[in-house]
């Protein structure tokens, strides 16, 4: 079962982020992934062996080769996790904004004070 700390432990190597990124694009065989990097086909199955274990990407046969992509429910752990900061960023973020003016900034420097109006160039 994939989780949020499988996932994150399947990233923490940058070669395995950017097969992960480049399956971002669509599914694709060893032989594209390894394309451009400076490591081995080889090299990249095991990677893919890892972010598999981590529930990020599965895999199927198709005639000879394996065609990876990425799994939507490791994807969606991983997810759920960072929501929960980000949606508390946003909750910050709207008790900011909805906020009192600070009562010690003088009316001058208020855009929408009538005493600073014609102040503005």
């Amino acid at each position: 079962m994939a989780t949020y700390q499988t996932a994150l432990s399947g990233l923490a190597d940058p070669t395995r982020r950017r097969i992960f990124e480049r399956l971002g694009g669509g599914p694709r065989a060893v032989v594209e992934l390894a394309d451009g990097l400076p490591v081995s086909r080889p090299a990249v199955s095991q990677h893919l062996r890892v972010l598999k274990e981590a529930g990020l990407v599965i895999d199927q046969r198709v005639g000879n080769r394996r065609i990876y992509q990425l799994n939507p429910d490791g994807l969606g752990a991983l997810r759920a996790y960072l929501d929960r900061f980000w949606d508390r960023a946003l909750a910050d973020f709207k008790a900011a904004v909805e906020k009192e003016p600070d009562s010690e900034q003088p009316d001058s420097e208020h855009p929408d004070s009538e005493q600073g109006e014609g102040t503005w160039s």
